[in-house]
């Protein structure tokens, strides 16, 4: 029997332990029938700040038990949600993790930078704006990732601080929302809007109808990817052109 909130689907999602904001976007974004199951990664200082470093370590650490755990539900889908960990060693790196979850997990994997670049070719975008809670060095390591999968990076816009493990999940919608608007240029086909702990969901509508261009996050964009799989609706009309814009027949 299917109920409103399990039956159809299971969503994994693999979370770095000081994060707040995946996991409920990840069940804003998803459809009637479909449950979402998480666990926590470490590895990591979180009294530091996330820098390139940090994130790196955090992409190398070892995650066969948390694999073992999570598999445990019997997932249909698992996310790894931490953009940073992987785009931090590069493009090689990310897909080699991918393909290491799915084997030991059993179920269809999904990097969140991955799933950056696989959405970005589904619109067939070539430049964006690019805006993040992350220190400056390590949103040159984003935008050096981008590029190396085929996307120029016109704008950009660093928070004005740096922010610690907490801080990049603190920031309100509001700050989401200036700092999207701060990174825009004209010339940016859309948005790119990097981290799996900020608010970025909550105003991709109010941003795509601001700018008048999609709105792409780290979130949204791996849901398209399990939805996809999936074959499966979005849970509903307003997360952005993205999710909006797709064909699962």
């Amino acid at each position: 029997m299917i109920s409103p909130t399990r039956g159809i689907a299971r969503i994994g999602v693999l979370v770095p332990f000081t994060n707040t904001n995946l996991e409920p976007d990840i069940i804003l974004l998803s459809p009637p029938g479909v449950s979402v199951h998480s666990a926590r990664l470490g590895d990591y200082d979180v009294d530091e700040i996330p820098d390139a470093a940090q994130m790196a370590g955090l992409g190398a650490a070892d995650i066969d038990e948390t694999l073992r755990l999570i598999g445990g539900v019997k997932p249909d889908v698992v996310l790894y949600g931490c953009t940073s960990a992987t785009l931090s060693h590069g493009v090689s790196f990310d897909r080699d993790l991918s393909a290491k979850v799915e084997a030991i997990s059993g179920a269809k994997t999904i990097t969140a930078a991955g799933a950056l670049v696989s959405a970005l070719a589904s619109l067939k975008i070539k430049k964006i704006a690019f805006a993040s809670p992350y220190v400056a060095s390590l949103n040159d390591v984003a935008i050096a990732f981008l590029a190396d999968s085929g996307c120029e990076t016109v704008s950009r816009a660093d928070y004005p601080v740096a922010l610690g493990n907490y801080g990049q999940g603190e920031l309100t919608p509001d700050a989401v929302y200036d700092l999207a608007m701060r990174a825009d240029h004209a010339d940016a086909e859309a948005l790119v809007l990097s981290c799996t702990d900020m608010r970025s969901v909550e105003v991709i509508e109010r941003l795509e109808s601001d700018l008048g261009k999609p709105v792409i996050t780290s979130n949204q964009a791996m849901m398209r990817v399990a939805l996809d799989h999936l074959r499966l609706e979005c849970s509903g009309p307003n997360f952005g052109r993205l999710l909006s814009n797709r064909n699962i027949a």
